[in-house]
């Protein structure tokens, strides 16, 4: 899961982050109708949770495979994948969580969606005119945006970015260096919270009553 996809600039459309769709795709097509999305010129980027919870996570797959569409794991692929191959993660019950979509596949697609979720990096980096952007799931252990990159980056570092929710809770602004901005869902938040140049964009739009937030990475702000 360490490989970490690098998104060169999109000089024709715009780049949009959204935040955790959690099986509620036809709500986020509804929000990308409403700012005019182009899958001809313009690129979403997702910071996981694709699935769980919502009525619509079979379809999480479908969406992998448009070239528009790309995708980092969160921690709910992750908790799918490993109970989808018969490798549960024991500290959570995914049924639980929203996991109960997952018996209603037959083996065979089980089998589908672990090879398909397993495969999802754990970041991803975008090129915009201002610098990159990073996007990592929940949280980012490091001051310096380069230590994703490093030897020393192991299983104790991919847990923070997908299960921590540290700098939210402590309400710490410290700049992560050597990156524009960096984009994480995870954490439900009512509108959309910066702390330094880190950007939280889960805004609930799988809720009743929530909304997406479309971040535009050129901009580095919420499409309206």
């Amino acid at each position: 899961m360490m490989r970490i996809p690098h998104f060169t600039l999109n000089t024709q459309g715009r780049d949009i982050a959204v935040g955790d769709v959690h099986g509620c795709f036809s709500k986020l097509e509804a929000a990308l109708r409403r700012v005019r999305f182009d899958p001809a010129k313009d690129r979403l980027f997702s910071v996981g949770d694709l699935v769980d919870r919502g009525p619509e996570s079979r379809q999480a797959l479908q969406w992998l495979d448009l070239p528009w569409f790309h995708a980092i794991c969160g921690n709910h692929e992750l908790m799918t994948w490993r109970r989808a191959d018969g490798r549960p993660i024991q500290e959570f019950d995914h049924r639980t969580h929203g996991g109960l979509w997952l018996d209603d596949c037959p083996p065979e697609e089980q089998q589908r969606i672990a090879r398909r979720l397993q495969a999802l990096p754990l970041a991803m980096e975008v090129d915009t005119p201002e610098g990159v952007v990073g996007i990592v799931h929940a949280d980012f252990p490091y001051e310096d945006w380069n230590a994703i990159h490093g030897p020393g980056f192991d299983a104790s570092d991919e847990y923070v970015c997908l299960w921590s929710i540290d700098r939210y809770e402590t309400r710490y602004a410290g700049t992560v260096r050597n990156v524009r901005a960096l984009i994480h869902g995870h954490r439900t938040t009512r509108t959309m919270l910066q702390l330094g140049n880190v950007y939280f964009i889960d805004t609930g739009g799988w809720r009743e009553g929530g909304r997406f937030t479309l971040l535009d990475l050129h901009t580095l702000k919420p499409l309206s």
